[in-house]
């Protein structure tokens, strides 16, 4: 077990007990409450993904890239550490550093989750930016994240296999669609977890406009790259609205000036502060989350991001949506009224 009674280089508020439900977007929280519920989820999902051997993969990094630790890379090491440290996550992950000039990063695995960080991302990154990221993957895995995104490969697999099938695999495109808007909800989640464990917002801003544009940051300037996220969301018209919407279709992630405008609202408007003066969900209260709820605060994070939009595309299909989220709500109310106290979570 890693010594965890080593602090942070520097004070950082800690947060004992933190659930992943504190910093998770309630578009993400509702879907992994969901999956949380189902008992024996994650046994069928290892049996599914037998294809992808974590084993095979852990050993891959092994072999071909650094283990972070003591003796290697140990400024990593200790924001790794420091991380799990602040969000009270007992196992620090492992981390591999591979040789590869694309900035990125990425936390595998469902049984054992490690993190690996590119070269090219620590090249680019100061050590403040890097501890966001370090404790971005970090909040992947305390959220479990690894589990859908496995689920999706494989649904992207069966998808390849049955092309032939064409109302099968429209099927499967429609969940795999469904799953990528999961996916780049998560991806706002983790922010929030990087968030809370570097505490620098500017830092997190920094990191995200380097991501965008390259190292020359003093070439680049926050408000005007906030400026860039407001034009982006009101360019043009209905047309480049569902342009926007089909371009995103291919993202993993939402775009870069979107998660600098959505990390920048999240530290300004209050829930960030309150986290950091202890007012935050707890682990041993995750049983009693309900699906119901999370639905409920996924509508209304919906509504709220149409509200605050200009994209004049939200603006047609905003009654269409509105409508779908009401049938969402009473679905679940149902459920919830005939399931009684079914409606239950499991435990991180």
């Amino acid at each position: 077990m890693p010594d965890m009674t080593k602090t942070p280089d520097r004070s950082r508020t800690r947060f004992p007990g933190i659930s992943s439900r504190a910093y998770e977007h309630p578009a993400d929280r509702s879907a992994l409450v969901a999956l949380r519920s189902l008992t024996g989820f994650d046994t069928v999902l290892r049996r599914l993904s037998g294809l992808f051997s974590e084993r095979a993969i852990r050993l891959m990094f092994l072999g071909g890239s650094v283990r972070v630790g003591e003796d290697q890379f140990r400024h990593i090491h200790d924001m790794v550490r420091d991380s799990s440290y602040i969000l009270d996550f007992a196992e620090v992950p492992e981390l591999y550093v591979v040789q590869d000039p694309t900035p990125n990063a990425m936390a595998i695995g469902t049984d054992k989750p490690f993190i690996v960080l590119n070269t090219g991302l620590l090249d680019l990154l100061d050590d403040e930016e890097l501890r966001y990221v370090i404790g971005h993957e970090v909040g992947h895995i305390l959220s479990g994240h690894a589990v859908y995104r496995t689920m999706l490969l494989i649904l992207t697999s069966l998808g390849a296999r049955l092309a032939w099938l064409p109302l099968g695999n429209i099927g499967i495109a429609a969940i795999i669609m469904g799953l990528q808007e999961w996916q780049r909800k998560s991806e706002l989640s983790a922010d929030r977890a990087g968030l809370l464990t570097s505490q620098d917002p500017e830092a997190v801003k920094r990191a995200l406009m380097k991501m965008a544009g390259g190292g020359r940051l003093t070439e680049m300037n926050a408000e005007a790259f906030h400026a860039q996220a407001r034009e982006y969301d009101a360019a043009g018209d209905v047309r480049d609205g569902l342009l926007k919407f089909l371009n995103l279709l291919r993202q993993s992630h939402p775009y870069a000036v979107v998660r600098f405008a959505e990390i920048d609202r999240w530290a300004r408007e209050g829930e960030y502060e309150r986290i950091l003066t202890g007012a935050y969900p707890r682990r041993t209260d995750d049983g009693d989350a309900k699906i119901s709820d999370e639905i409920k605060n996924a509508a209304n994070a919906y509504r709220e991001s149409w509200s605050r939009t200009a994209d004049p595309f939200i603006g047609k299909v905003r009654d269409v949506a509105e409508g779908a989220a009401s049938a969402a709500e009473g679905l679940f109310d149902r459920i919830g009224r005939r399931g009684g106290g079914g409606d239950r979570n499991h435990e991180n």
